[in-house]
């Protein structure tokens, strides 16, 4: 029997720029290009940033949509995930485009150190995040970038604020946060199972992270 498999591809990222790659796909219609590419060779999920005209980025909801657009267009049933991360980004503006009702978004239920800046999620900043999910009918993708998040997500539940059985994601190896280590990995498994009981998971690991 085959186990069916859920290839996610984020195009873009916070970080990457043309001058670091120039196929870095930073338009809309790069994107919107660069996920069916990735549609037709087996991906099923896509995770989006857009960019600013600098190649910053943005929240813009124009640009969100766009992409969205295109993707549902070209990539038929390719689910269709915001980012609402933190890089560059006005934190009033991380959620606005929530309304255009993707079938999911990121939601880090913390704050975090990165290498050379804080990833800056506040208590009410992160419940008003989720509020808004629950109100567009927006499945989060909870991102657990260091442990404490992992109980912050299982307090929104009993808050009401998620959903439970949860899908998460932990996020290994930026330097200053959770280190890439096995034993680690094994306990957040055991944890999740205790406190998120239900809950999926997939696991990112960072082997070389020069983020700014």
């Amino acid at each position: 029997m085959t186990t069916p498999v859920i290839i996610t591809v984020a195009i873009t990222g916070a970080l990457p720029r043309k001058k670091d790659n120039p196929a870095v796909p930073v338009t809309p219609a790069e994107q919107i290009e660069s996920t069916h590419e990735a549609f037709e060779a087996g991906a099923s999920l896509v995770h989006i940033h857009v960019r600013n005209p600098d190649e910053s980025p943005s929240s813009d909801r124009a640009l969100y949509g766009a992409v969205q657009e295109g993707v549902r267009k070209h990539c038929p049933g390719m689910i269709v995930q915001f980012s609402t991360g933190g890089r560059g980004r006005d934190p009033s503006a991380r959620g606005a485009m929530l309304d255009l009702r993707p079938d999911m978004a990121s939601l880090a239920t913390g704050s975090v150190n990165f290498p050379t800046n804080i990833y800056e999620n506040p208590p009410d900043f992160i419940e008003r995040l989720a509020q808004a999910m629950l109100d567009y009918d927006v499945k989060p993708e909870v991102e657990v970038f260091d442990l404490a998040m992992l109980y912050n997500a299982a307090s929104l539940v009993k808050k009401g604020l998620l959903k439970e059985k949860p899908h998460v994601q932990f996020v290994m190896g930026i330097p200053n946060a959770m280190p890439m280590r096995a034993s680690i990995f094994n306990f957040l498994r055991s944890e999740l199972a205790d406190v998120l009981p239900g809950a999926t998971w997939v696991a990112a690991g960072i082997a070389a992270f020069n983020g700014k």
